[in-house]
């Protein structure tokens, strides 16, 4: 191999070592939020519902209400108003 070659190739060696050291933390912390939500179900808490309340404190409130004023429109249009 040249240089250029061997360095390119460490480069590409280093990078995926890192991504896959990342895909472990993402794995840990994804089975450490499984294990909190475990938690809240066997506190009586709705996981399901947690995890939508999750959702939607991560998002901005004006994006909430016109979603929620969308959603209120199309339950309207098929009869099912809330």
């Amino acid at each position: 191999m040249t240089d250029a070659t061997s360095v390119a190739a460490d480069q590409l060696k280093s990078i995926i070592e890192r991504i896959e050291r990342l895909e472990e933390d993402r794995k840990a912390i994804a089975d450490d939020i499984k294990e909190v939500y475990g938690e809240a179900k066997a506190n009586g808490f709705d996981a399901a519902i947690l995890r939508k309340i999750v959702s939607l404190r991560k998002k901005p409130a004006a994006e909430r209400a016109e979603e929620d004023s969308i959603l209120e429109l199309y339950l309207q249009a098929l009869g099912m108003e809330a």
